[in-house]
């Protein structure tokens, strides 16, 4: 109950500091990096999310700390922080333990973006499964308002990356209403996300990419 409060205050403050001239306008948001067991590279795309935080500070004015953090799946850390990213193409292992602890921290408020780099699919929806037993993963409308913050994809996620000739789709976990994880598939926002000179990527195609992560974050302070 406690968790579910402190998430709760959290994210509240986190609105109040999105908001210019409010008393909490100095105060930086800070997003997480997950980290996870199994042998999985959870840190894949180093660069990417520091390039997100900065587009998201100067294209939409968010109070974004510019430096991540990176928390372990099982920590109580993770309560710190209202938005974490989980990305890497292999395997996952969520213990009960961690798989508890995540579940308090969604329904508690906090929000979960699961990006596939490739291949992560067939690991991580066992291992939610696990967070959630009650629950699936369903694919979200283009009419989700996930789609249509600043930026608007009326076609759902942009194709970043060409993996097995599959469009991209986004999938999410619903709690009592609420999206509490989406999960970005046949995508691979988090490589457009990166320097430039790490996969070549057209600038077009980077704008792209950031700016599906940019209401991503956006949608995940404002509901």
């Amino acid at each position: 109950m406690k968790k579910t409060l402190f998430i709760a205050a959290l994210v509240f403050l986190n609105l109040l500091s999105l908001c210019p001239g409010s008393a909490n306008a100095q105060q930086k948001l800070q997003l997480a990096l997950l980290k996870y067991g199994g042998g999985g590279d959870w840190y894949a795309n180093p660069t990417s999310l520091t390039n997100l935080i900065a587009f998201c500070n100067a294209d939409a004015h968010m109070n974004l700390d510019p430096a991540y953090a990176t928390v372990d799946v099982g920590s109580s850390e993770i309560f710190n922080y209202p938005f974490l990213h989980m990305t890497g193409h292999g395997n996952v292992v969520f213990s009960s333990q961690e798989a508890q602890n995540l579940r308090n921290y969604l329904i508690g408020g906090g929000f979960l973006h699961i990006d596939d780099n490739y291949g992560l699919r067939d690991f991580v929806v066992p291992q939610m499964k696990k967070v959630f037993p009650e629950l699936d993963f369903v694919e979200l409308p283009f009419s989700h308002p996930i789609y249509h913050q600043k930026h608007q994809f009326p076609n759902g996620l942009p194709k970043i990356h060409e993996h097995d000739n599959k469009p991209p789709k986004g999938f999410g976990l619903f709690w009592e209403g609420r999206l509490v994880c989406f999960f970005s598939w046949e995508c691979d926002l988090g490589d457009g996300w990166e320097d430039q000179d790490v996969h070549n990527d057209s600038q077009e195609t980077r704008i792209r990419a950031l700016r599906m992560g940019e209401n991503i974050v956006s949608f995940a302070f404002s509901n």
